[in-house]
């Protein structure tokens, strides 16, 4: 492409195609391959480099929200799409007008989660961890938020196994010159003809060798215009931007202090521009965001946090001590957690417990946490489950900054003082926390309802091979010294986006579809502007991207 001695920026660049997709994350990629394979041309833009396409899926964990599945039943776990749907219902909260194409979008989800997901999934030759996981297991009665049963099962090659099926399909398109991928193409705007959705405006930004999630330049060398008779938007939400994201926050009260979940690629800029061509942007107020956010000893962008996946033993403690109220005990309830820590006044909270609970119980979120899944290697998953194993989490607890050890109570205290600069932890109060827990565990029953839940937990098969610990004191020196990881809030997903029919098609205002004009992921709500109300119940999200991506790719395809 000549370029513009005047201005060194290149002169304009036309994309033509059936369908354009914007977004080269995991609902795009579906998108593209579901179009591709109905027999249109399809045309991916991507504000990043090559190097990170799949987007936020190659960091996950790869788990998916499945129901009545196989390897629940091995396990003992008795399900149903009627149970997964009350549960759903219950922890969304649907409350508003606008959340009419949502639930219907929940029910849609869970249809397929009880249905063709995983045969849809195998036939493209992904495959499971057979231990399902237990995840959100609310605690506030029968017709409360929470997952009755384990239904988070963990790709085999976790957040990349679930990405490849559909680059796969993908490049299997380029090679055949059905499929343009078009890296650094920044769309700013959707353009229309006669009311209809033609095509997308945007800014060519220079090269770049960015590796996967890291920052990219923003300097723009070129203009294109790109037509299509379908436009498909999936450019994510707002987690990596975090002025955003304050915007938004439900009362204004976001914490002063936030880590990034998300790269900072993940700016929600688009959403703007689909808004400009009449598209209902909706529930903005909706995120999920995780309160047991941990500095990365290595991060790859700016703020990177990663989130501790924990068990059920640890004291979890607010900024100043006091122990979170029941059912808020580690994994239960991360949006009622989140509320009444900053509920406080403070934007931290602490896990307290000791090595051998951290070791068995701590697990950590994303593709890059947990090699022994994604490389799918099964001798070192193995020897992961050895409690003194050299694992990702060894290095945090080495070498992590929010990671602190000590051999008594007084002595963690003061350091976790010194971590923070204050004195809000006082070391009488959790000396005498630690003490009263460990009588109740000496007691061999007790009152406590953290150890009836712990009880409980290891009933089932998954959490007492790898997940939950044997009741035992905190003080028990067989069991190591006591150990403190400070949590801070993570930023990670938009809940609202784009409202959406159950043909990812965007609606207007008046609830009219707009011709031509597609969303999908996280962009439209994982469907519907809002498919999991305010809480979502895990393994959802890539899940969510599927089945709207799919949608997307299929309707639009049927269109042109």
């Amino acid at each position: 492409m000549p370029s513009n001695p005047r201005d060194g920026v290149h002169s304009q660049a036309i994309i033509e195609a059936d369908v354009v997709i914007i977004g080269a994350g995991l609902s795009g990629l579906v998108a593209a391959a579901q179009a591709y394979a109905d027999g249109k041309r399809v045309a991916v833009l991507d504000q990043e480099p090559s190097a990170s396409v799949g987007g936020q899926a190659h960091w996950s964990f790869g788990g998916l929200f499945l129901v009545n599945s196989p390897e629940q039943r091995r396990l003992g776990v008795k399900d149903s799409a009627e149970l997964a749907l009350s549960d759903w219902l219950a922890s969304a909260a649907f409350d508003r007008q606008e959340d009419s194409w949502a639930r219907r979008w929940a029910e849609a989800y869970v249809d397929f989660a009880a249905g063709e997901k995983r045969r849809w999934l195998n036939s493209l030759g992904m495959r499971l961890f057979p231990l399902v996981q237990w995840a959100e297991r609310g605690g506030y009665g029968p017709q409360g938020h929470g997952n009755t049963v384990p239904r988070f099962h963990v790709t085999w090659g976790t957040g990349p196994g679930v990405v490849q099926p559909f680059l796969a399909k993908v490049h299997e398109g380029v090679a055949r010159g059905r499929i343009s991928l078009h890296f650094r193409h920044r769309a700013t705007q959707i353009t229309t003809t006669a009311g209809r959705v033609t095509g997308v405006d945007g800014e060519i930004l220079e090269a770049s060798g960015a590796g996967r999630g890291e920052a990219s330049p923003r300097t723009v060398v070129g203009h294109f215009a790109a037509t299509a008779g379908a436009v498909v938007v999936t450019t994510g939400g707002i987690g990596g931007n975090h002025a955003l994201v304050r915007r938004q926050w439900p009362g204004g009260s976001a914490p002063e202090h936030m880590l990034s979940g998300v790269p900072a690629s993940v700016d929600g800029e688009f959403l703007a521009a689909a808004a400009a061509a009449g598209g209902r942007l909706i529930n903005g107020d909706r995120m999920w965001h995780y309160p047991e956010g941990i500095h990365n000893h290595s991060p790859v962008w700016p703020s990177h946090g990663i989130r501790i996946l924990p068990g059920p033993s640890s004291l979890w403690i607010d900024a100043t001590g006091r122990q979170l109220p029941a059912p808020l005990f580690p994994g239960f309830d991360s949006r009622g957690a989140l509320r009444h820590i900053l509920a406080g006044g403070h934007g931290h909270s602490w896990f307290v417990c000791n090595r051998t609970i951290a070791l068995k119980e701590f697990a950590l979120s994303g593709s890059e946490q947990n090699p022994d899944l994604t490389d799918k290697n099964i001798r070192l998953l193995v020897s992961r489950l050895k409690p003194e194993s050299d694992s990702p989490l060894r290095l945090f607890l080495d070498r992590g900054v929010d990671f602190l050890q000590a051999a008594t109570a007084a002595e963690l205290a003061a350091k976790m003082n010194a971590l923070t600069g204050s004195a809000l932890i006082d070391p009488v109060q959790l000396d005498s926390l630690i003490h009263d827990r460990d009588s109740q565990v000496a007691s061999g029953l007790g009152k406590d309802p953290q150890l009836a839940a712990i009880r409980a937990a290891r009933r089932f098969a998954t959490d007492k091979i790898m997940r939950v610990a044997p009741p035992h004191r905190l003080t028990d020196p067989q069991h190591g010294p006591l150990l403190a990881v400070r949590l801070s809030v993570l930023t990670r997903k938009s809940l609202g986006g784009l409202q959406t029919d159950l043909r990812s098609r965007v609606l207007d205002d008046s609830g009219a579809p707009i011709p031509g004009l597609y969303a999908a992921g996280e962009a439209a709500g994982f469907g519907g502007g809002g498919i999991h109300g305010y809480r979502a119940l895990e393994g959802t999200f890539l899940g969510g991207c599927l089945l709207s991506g799919r949608a997307a790719g299929r309707d639009a395809a049927a269109s042109v």
